[in-house]
């Protein structure tokens, strides 16, 4: 038994538990999984451990109880709504699952600024998803332990199954979300994912009334503490391209933005490690190859236990979690100043938008809002392949309030400060998905450091006659042509034709957006030369 809080899980309704594991390290947490056999150690060290059928997040599985606290400020559109009774029916369903079992908490805080953390419990019959929760929120002191009292709960059962019919859900699983009670209900699914998302979407819907920006990307800063952000989808590159040896690390996928500056809700790493490489992306490969990070649905060689990144046959979403001091250069405290750049990453699976463009505020607003980008194979259940997608914000599925709220948060913030704007397309070049091949890392990387360190901001640019987006006419260590992608591209005409069926999906998006903004912002949009 070790640092136990005072507020005891009688306080959430559990009783008649066999033992109660509460904030243990990693060792044991190992010892547990590999006794129960739901993982084993990895050439390295690394806990490997296989999720089974849901190796993504479960989004039809997810919802957000229509309770009268919360009701009027809930997104109800693509936010599905459970009665609270329902809610009820599950949460002591899962009381019950859990009395006789042994019990493993996790007192967390989510949020480095201590002006806006929110104190998290998580509760799981796992092993190895208590030392997930560990590794990717912030440890709270030992000195504050005694007096720590959760503001959110998630109760995780991932072997507990949801009967649908009788329980008012899609499936086996299920993913309640309940701010009147503060409290989040996990079951049917092992995807460690599901509890990260979770706390983020509950953040998403506290923080804006506090006047705090919650954002979907990844920050890092200079030597001289230059802030840059990333916003951007799953796969679209947050992890790979903030963990960039010649920046500071400040987190790889969740931040605020308030007065005070950037500041990580996370303590730790979830990074995508298909067709991981120590050559492309060093800093997180040699994660997987230590003592206490999770490598989830990754393939192990039978005799040796190496990791095979390039085996995709468990998921193409293998993760590995770790937490953020396991990466070399990194902002310890979690927090930056006011950002200099804004970057939203998209996966352009057409192959139309160019790898890199200057953005103005109006653009960046209408950009942020129409979130397009690629679902990546894998991030998702029932996607085996890239598709096309619009998802607000870059993170519509965890954002409970609607997009207008945080997209009006952007353009202050940008306002106040003066950030530089910056569109970086991750995906196709030379023609679309199955036609054309994905951006070499190696390129991205010296388009990114080039507008972060302020050199693009020098460079003459070109106006893409289709977005209007200004296109540098150089960059160090690019090809020039890479640059246009129109001249990447054998077949000009189905360039055009392309191209011209992607703005129409924009304006079809965006028609969804219009009454919520200026017309400066719907005319930045689609501005095709004539």
């Amino acid at each position: 038994m070790r640092h136990i809080s005072k507020f005891g899980l009688d306080n959430h309704g559990l009783i008649n538990t066999v033992d109660t594991h509460w904030n243990q390290a990693a060792e044991p947490l190992y010892e547990a999984t590999v006794q129960l056999g739901l993982g084993e150690i990895s050439e390295g060290g690394a806990l490997s451990v296989e999720t089974g059928k849901y190796t993504g997040r479960s989004v039809n599985d997810k919802f957000i109880v229509r309770e009268s606290s919360s009701e009027a400020n809930i997104w109800w559109g693509p936010n599905k709504d459970i009665a609270p009774a329902q809610f009820d029916g599950l949460h002591s369903k899962m009381l019950a699952y859990m009395q006789g079992r042994e019990l493993y908490v996790q007192d967390v805080y989510a949020g480095a600024d201590s002006n806006y953390r929110l104190s998290v419990r998580v509760i799981t019959d796992s092993p190895w998803h208590s030392l997930f929760a560990r590794n990717m929120f912030i440890p709270v002191p030992d000195s504050e332990m005694a007096d720590f009292v959760p503001e959110l709960t998630i109760l995780h059962a991932p072997w507990m199954h949801a009967d649908p019919e009788r329980d008012g859900v899609n499936s086996e699983a299920f993913i309640l979300m309940n701010f009147g009670k503060k409290m989040v209900l996990i079951g049917g699914s092992q995807y460690a994912g599901e509890i990260k998302k979770s706390v983020f979407s509950y953040l998403n819907y506290l923080l804006p009334e506090r006047g705090v920006l919650p954002m979907h990307c990844s920050a890092n800063q200079s030597d001289a503490g230059d802030v840059g952000i990333f916003f951007g989808l799953s796969g679209t590159g947050k992890t790979t391209l903030s963990a960039d040896g010649s920046r500071a690390l400040i987190g790889d996928d969740e931040h605020g933005w308030s007065d005070n500056g950037i500041f990580n809700f996370e303590g730790g790493c979830y990074a995508k490690v298909i067709n991981l490489s120590p050559e492309a992306e060093p800093e997180i490969y040699a994660t997987t190859k230590r003592f206490g990070t999770v490598l989830e649905n990754v393939v192990l060689d039978p005799d040796t236990r190496a990791p095979n990144f390039d085996d995709g046959s468990l998921a193409e979403n293998s993760r590995a979690s770790y937490p953020i001091d396991f990466i070399p250069n990194i902002v310890p405290s979690g927090m930056g100043g006011q950002p200099v750049d804004v970057v939203m990453l998209t996966a352009d699976a057409f192959g139309v938008l160019p790898p890199i463009s200057r953005l103005s505020a109006d653009q960046a607003m209408y950009h942020f809002l129409s979130g397009y980008t690629a679902r990546v194979a894998g991030t998702e259940r029932g996607v085996t392949e890239p598709q096309a997608t619009f998802s607000t914000c870059f993170g519509a599925p965890f954002m409970p309030r609607h997009p207008s709220v945080y997209a009006q948060l952007l353009r202050d913030r940008i306002a106040k400060t003066g950030a530089r704007c910056w569109l970086v397309n991750t995906g196709w070049s030379g023609g679309a998905y199955g036609t054309g091949s994905r951006m070499k890392i190696a390129h991205t990387r010296a388009m990114v450091r080039a507008a972060v360190d302020g050199r693009l901001a020098e460079v003459s640019s070109t106006p893409d006659k289709n977005f209007g987006l200004l296109v540098p006419d150089s960059c160090p260590e690019v090809p020039s042509e890479v640059l246009q992608p129109r001249a990447t591209w054998s077949d000009k005409s189905a360039y055009d034709s392309t191209a011209n069926d992607l703005c129409g999906r924009f304006e079809d998006n965006f028609k969804q957006f219009e009454e919520y903004v200026d017309s400066d912002v719907i005319a930045a949009g689609i501005h095709k030369a004539a």
